[in-house]
């Protein structure tokens, strides 16, 4: 296909041409990949040798090499040697991915609103679903657990900001219960990019005793609304709350880029 640029003729390439330009060692790589999602292998099967042969691949021992390794580094499988040795499927870790996807951002953080235009959508969904299926007694007693650190007026400058923490892992905890694993993933995602931004680690760090206060009312709050079953309640708690806490911190980030007065106060 050719588009007109100008008075020049741009070749577009296809779909088929992209994928010539694969390296052969990718393209194993997802061959096996494909077999192991196709077949009923689950984290610590053995991949079949079968599988791995030269002529059944069409690959050089060297090139087969590349592949697994790429897999390995991807965390789909593991490889020992020896007696019983071979190529063994493993579950992605969380949390390994969750720092290679926050490596993206390393040189390009998203500002904070970017951020609170995801969770002011995704969060107040996982409340609504949380509500609207239930959470068993253990699951309860993990969010009371997480609200528990940060009951108690805070007797330092680090055990507060340890609280702020703390109420960040309330909302993973959330996201991590609820029958969306995608939902759930994207949320922790954005939680651990606000964790790991020096713009808010800066301000989670700043004294506000009122912060602390905010955040216990909304999550008793939205924990009788899930109790109760009371979906749209929930989703309107969660809801309210982001749209709080964005107000915050936007605030809170254009001050650190202006000069503070020497009589300013914030006791809020």
């Amino acid at each position: 296909m050719t588009g007109a640029q100008g008075d020049r003729i741009v070749h577009i390439p296809q779909p088929a041409a992209l994928a010539r330009r694969r390296k052969r060692p990718d393209v194993i790589a997802d061959a096996i990949r494909d077999k192991i999602m196709q077949s009923d292998l689950q984290p610590g099967d053995r991949v079949p040798t079968e599988w791995l042969a030269d002529e059944a691949l069409r690959a050089s021992r060297g090139t087969l090499r590349e592949a697994m390794t790429i897999l390995e580094f991807q965390g789909l499988i593991t490889t020992r040697t020896g007696p019983g040795g071979g190529a063994f499927v493993t579950a992605v870790d969380t949390t390994n991915v969750l720092s290679m996807l926050n490596n993206l951002f390393l040189f390009e953080p998203p500002s904070i609103a970017d951020i609170y235009a995801l969770r002011k959508f995704v969060e107040p969904e996982l409340a609504a679903l949380a509500a609207r299926e239930g959470l068993s007694d253990a699951a309860f007693e993990a969010l009371q657990a997480t609200v528990r650190l940060y009951e108690a007026e805070p007797r330092s400058a680090s055990e507060e900001y340890r609280q702020r923490l703390a109420e960040l892992d309330f909302h993973a905890e959330l996201a991590r219960m609820g029958s969306n694993k995608l939902l759930g993933f994207i949320a922790v995602f954005l939680l651990n990019l606000l964790r790991d931004m020096t713009v808010c680690r800066e301000i989670y760090q700043q004294p506000n005793p009122r912060l602390r206060r905010t955040g216990l009312h909304y999550q008793v709050q939205l924990l009788r609304a899930i109790r109760a079953g009371e979906s749209e309640k929930a989703r309107t708690l969660m809801h309210d709350h982001m749209v709080e806490a964005e107000a915050y911190m936007l605030e809170r980030a254009a001050m650190r880029t202006r000069p503070e007065s020497s009589g300013e106060r914030d006791d809020r």
